[in-house]
């Protein structure tokens, strides 16, 4: 099997990312360009001002997803590794939190995304065990236990080989490619970039499918109130047309599109009153048909839709946020 064969049915930024501009070992406090995303139906506004990029930390092997833990630090995962690192966001000093998880078995993979609730980490692990590469490892939610000590919260592998998609799609990992994390509800949610759907997932293991997509590739996701938003990257070769913002609540059957027409869509996140998305950048088929091209990425503000009730109180802890989601990528 090949690398490629994996993400060309699912997401690809890892493998070409670091390869082209050495983003898994040099996280940015921002992306190059902020600009408004596209509301639908409406048009586009002008460009915001380029903020200043800052290099933060280097030296992390195969970091994806990240968060602002507890006590205000980075966590970062090392997928490559299967490592959590924390980084202090003033000094951009480097720790090993935990270390011992599953590591990544096809390039992208292993550790890919981390969350808090109250105090206890929660580590989203996949493609380490699957039909096509099979292992002792788990694909799923694990529970950060000590430094190097973990317990598998919930199997989505197994529960992924036991409920197929029901929407006729191409795929051809059974256990999926679980993408994002997020807290949601005393839980999870979990986006499947591959099977196309987001899981609901509890404490105690229990596993449901929160609502289906077609072939669209979801990725990253946030929360405000009881709505949930989610970023959808588009099929190959992830034309901008097939980048879009969608938002569904917990008993939604369809999800209702909030902005569209921004190529390559990673993650979305809110930070000071704002929805922001993250843009891998714009694909060149003629250069590669599934990655996007070196230095065309993009965070982008939707400043329409605001639904923060006091933005004020909560300006900090979306900022926050926002740096988590602009340095998924």
């Amino acid at each position: 099997m090949k690398k490629q064969n994996v993400l060309a049915l699912a997401l690809k930024p890892a493998m070409r990312v670091t390869e082209s501009v050495g983003i898994s070992t040099m996280l940015m406090l921002t992306a190059a360009l902020i600009a408004m995303i596209t509301p639908s139906a409406v048009s586009a506004s002008s460009p915001c001002h380029a903020p200043i990029a800052t290099r933060l930390v280097t030296g992390l092997q195969g970091a994806m997803g990240s968060t602002i833990g507890p006590d205000g630090a980075l966590y970062v995962t090392e997928g490559a590794i299967g490592t959590i690192s924390r980084v202090d966001p003033q000094t951009g000093e480097k720790t090993t939190f935990a270390s011992g998880l599953p590591p990544a078995i096809i390039g992208i993979g292993g550790a890919i995304d981390v969350a808090f609730i109250d105090n206890t980490a929660y580590v989203l692990v996949t493609l380490v065990n699957d039909p096509l590469f099979p292992s002792s490892n788990v694909d799923g939610i694990y529970r950060v236990d000590g430094p190097d000590s973990f317990t598998v919260v919930a199997d989505i592998g197994a529960f992924n080989l036991a409920n197929p998609p029901t929407i006729q799609f191409p795929y051809f990992i059974a256990t999926g490619l679980q993408y994002a994390l997020q807290t949601y509800r005393g839980g999870f949610l979990v986006a499947d970039s591959h099977l196309n759907r987001v899981l609901r997932v509890t404490l105690d293991g229990e596993i449901s499918v929160l609502i289906p997509f077609d072939n669209i590739v979801p990725t990253g996701l946030a929360v405000r109130g009881n709505t949930v938003y989610m970023a959808e990257a588009g099929p190959d070769p992830h034309l901008p047309q097939n980048g879009k913002v969608v938002s569904f609540g917990a008993r939604s059957p369809t999800a209702t599109e909030v902005a569209s027409d921004v190529p390559f869509l990673l993650d979305v996140e809110f930070g000071g009153g704002s929805l922001y998305a993250l843009s891998h950048g714009t694909v060149d088929p003629n250069i590669d048909p599934s990655n996007a091209v070196a230095y065309t990425g993009a965070a982008r503000v939707h400043r329409e839709h605001r639904v923060l009730r006091d933005p004020h109180r909560r300006d900090l802890e979306d900022r926050r946020r926002l740096l988590s989601a602009l340095i998924r990528s």
